[in-house]
């Protein structure tokens, strides 16, 4: 199974690439299910419904997961609950709206999709390590091929993760600080990791934000409104193949594919490790 998880996605420029760039890569890599962090997606913090369906519909997406800022739009509250392929983080507390996981059908079989957020520089959430066994304790006897999206600030606390799911999960795909990493590996349970797979949003910019009022805000220590930037955009993402029976992860890949001018440039696309 090919599965390709796409970095947060930030404002309009972040959206503009998944719509253009996803469909082609679901066809170049042929692609069986695609995972998408869209936390960010309405204007830099938080997610709409209308936002959500286009992700899903037009973007061809299969699931979207959320983080801290899940909870930003106040509108995706009833959203979360009336629609099974978003997913916010599975460790918050009991009644809060929607759902943390699911098991999701693809041309090569089902797909676990988990949502996890760390706690290191993060809100004091449960537990995500317990929330993830008790979780991989239900789904594994449904379907082989669990991949989780750990959303989390600290690299330590997410490596120590995929320590922990090491062999009992596909594959653990960092998400949240919005910038690649290149530690790329397959864990010795057969595990494939990814510290953090990036962002999908505007190039010229401090994580999706514009630089100048970023910049002002650590020179001068005022309060400001941070702004989602433009122009051109980069989509980040990782493609992961797994064995269709074991689960196992093959390879992983890393992806950075550039957009120009609403068209997506191949040659921009940078792989790595396997």
């Amino acid at each position: 199974m090919r599965i390709l998880f796409v970095g947060d996605i930030v404002g309009k420029p972040g959206r503009r690439a998944a719509l253009h760039i996803i469909p082609s890569l679901r066809d170049q890599y042929r692609v069986d299910f695609v995972i998408v962090n869209a936390e960010n997606a309405a204007g830099g913090t938080g997610i709409t419904p209308d936002i959500a369906r286009v992700l899903i519909s037009e973007a061809k997406s299969d699931v979207l997961t959320l983080g801290n800022h899940a909870w930003a739009k106040k509108e995706i509250y009833p959203y979360l609950n009336e629609e099974p392929r978003i997913l916010r983080p599975a460790n918050y507390p009991p009644g809060v709206p929607g759902r943390g996981y699911g098991i999701f059908e693809s041309p090569a079989g089902p797909v676990a999709v988990i949502s996890l957020m760390g706690r290191v520089f993060m809100a004091p959430l449960d537990d995500p390590f317990r929330a993830a066994d008790a979780i991989i304790s239900e789904v594994k006897a449904k379907t082989a091929t669990l991949i989780v999206d750990m959303h989390a600030e600290a690299t330590s606390e997410k490596q120590a993760f995929g320590w922990h799911v090491n062999g009992r999960v596909s594959a653990v795909i960092g998400t949240h600080t919005h910038v690649q990493t290149a530690d790329e590996q397959i864990l010795s349970g057969g595990t494939a990791y990814l510290t953090d797979v990036g962002m999908t949003g505007p190039i010229h910019s401090i994580i999706g934000m514009r630089y100048d009022i970023i910049v002002s805000r650590f020179t001068s220590q005022l309060p400001a409104h941070f702004e989602v930037a433009e122009g051109d955009a980069l989509l980040c993402a990782a493609l992961i193949e797994t064995d269709d029976h074991t689960g196992r992860a093959l390879s992983i890949q890393r992806l950075q594919i550039r957009e120009q001018g609403g068209d997506p440039s191949p040659a921009e696309s940078q792989p790595g490790g396997e």
